[in-house]
C-alpha cells in the first residue's frame, strides 16, 4: 500500500484544528502542524495553538518545539518534518498534517530552490535600511534589480524583500533565478484538502476568535513577549497590533480593531497565495 499524507490547509479561523484531528481519528494518525508560528514554544494564544482538548484528542507533533530566539526557515522545516514523516510511516499509512501557511507547505511538498546560504552581515544591513526608509526604498531597488521578483513576491512583506534583495546583491544573480529547481519526488502519496467558508462567515469567525483571545490573557503573553519583538517571529499578526498598543500609537480598543482588520487581510493574502495551486481539494464548510 502506497503511504500518504493528507494535508489539510484553509485560511486562518476557517476551523483547520478540528477537521485534521477529526481526520487523524479516522486514520489512525497523529497531527502534524506545519504552521509556522505555532513551532514557537513561547507563543501560544496569539497563534490559536491547539488547545488542551484538542491535544489530549490526538498526539501532535511540531508544536511548540523551537523557540523564537532561533534561526527557523522553511528549508529547516523541510528537513525536520521529512525526517518526522519517514520515522512516523514506518507504523501508519496515512498521516495527517495541518497549517495555513503556505510556504511551509510548498517546502514539504515540492522542496525548496537551492538558494544560496543567508548573508547575515548584508541582512543587517538591508534591514536597518527597512527601519530607516521604509520598505517602499527597497521594493524600487528590487524593481530595478530583479522585476521578476518584484512582481511575483509579497512586496508590502519588508523581510520578503529584504531576502530577495540579499541574494541578489550577495550573488550578483537575481533572486528569481534560484526558483526554477524541479519540484523533488517524494516518497508518498500527497493529497492536499482545502477547506473554505464565506466571506462573511469566515470574517465573523476571525473576529470572534480575536475577542476570546483578549479574553484569554493575549495582551499578559505580548507583554511578556515584547523583549523578543525584533525577532521574525514576532512580526506576527496579533502581537504587533498589540506592541504598537504598548508604545501608545493608539489605545486598546484600536489594537483589537487592528488585530481584526489585518487577520482578515492575512486570511485574503492566504487564500490568494492558494488560488494558483490546481491540486487542492476544496470542501466548504458553510
Amino acid at each position: 500500500m502506497n503511504k500518504k499524507l493528507l494535508i489539510i490547509l484553509g485560511p486562518t479561523a476557517v476551523g483547520k484544528s478540528d477537521y485534521a484531528i477529526a481526520k487523524a481519528l479516522e486514520s489512525g494518525s497523529p497531527v502534524i502542524n506545519c504552521d509556522s508560528r505555532q513551532i514557537y514554544r513561547e507563543m501560544d494564544i496569539g497563534v490559536a495553538r491547539p488547545d488542551a482538548a484538542q491535544l489530549a484528542a490526538v498526539k501532535h507533533y511540531m508544536i511548540a518545539n523551537h523557540s523564537v530566539e532561533e534561526h527557523y526557515t522553511a528549508g529547516l522545516f523541510e528537513l525536520e518534518a521529512m525526517d518526522l514523516l519517514q520515522e512516523l510511516f514506518a507504523s501508519c499509512d496515512t498521516l495527517v498534517m495541518t497549517g495555513g501557511s503556505g510556504f511551509y507547505i510548498d517546502a514539504l511538498c515540492n522542496g525548496l530552490d537551492d538558494f544560496p546560504p543567508a548573508d547575515l552581515e548584508l541582512r543587517s544591513q538591508l534591514t536597518a535600511r527597512l527601519e530607516s526608509e521604509g520598505v517602499e526604498s527597497l521594493r524600487h531597488e528590487l524593481k530595478f534589480l530583479d522585476p521578476e521578483s518584484y512582481f511575483n513576491i509579497d512586496i508590502a512583506n519588508g523581510q520578503r524583500v529584504v531576502r530577495a534583495l540579499e541574494v541578489t546583491l550577495a550573488t550578483g544573480r537575481p533572486f528569481s533565478s534560484f526558483k526554477s529547481a524541479p519540484a523533488k519526488s517524494r516518497p508518498f502519496d500527497i493529497e492536499k484538502i482545502g477547506l473554505r467558508r464565506t466571506r462573511e462567515q469566515l470574517y465573523a469567525r476571525i473576529d470572534a476568535r480575536v475577542d476570546v483571545m483578549m479574553e484569554a490573557g493575549l495582551e499578559a503573553e505580548a507583554r511578556g513577549l515584547v523583549k523578543y519583538r525584533d525577532r521574525p517571529a514576532l512580526n506576527t499578526v496579533g502581537y504587533k497590533e498589540l506592541f504598537g498598543f504598548f508604545d501608545g500609537e493608539y489605545d486598546l480598543e484600536e489594537a483589537v480593531r487592528l488585530i481584526k482588520r489585518n487577520t482578515r487581510h492575512y486570511a485574503k493574502k492566504q487564500m490568494t497565495y492558494w488560488r494558483r495551486d490546481s491540486s487542492i481539494h476544496w470542501i466548504d464548510l458553510d
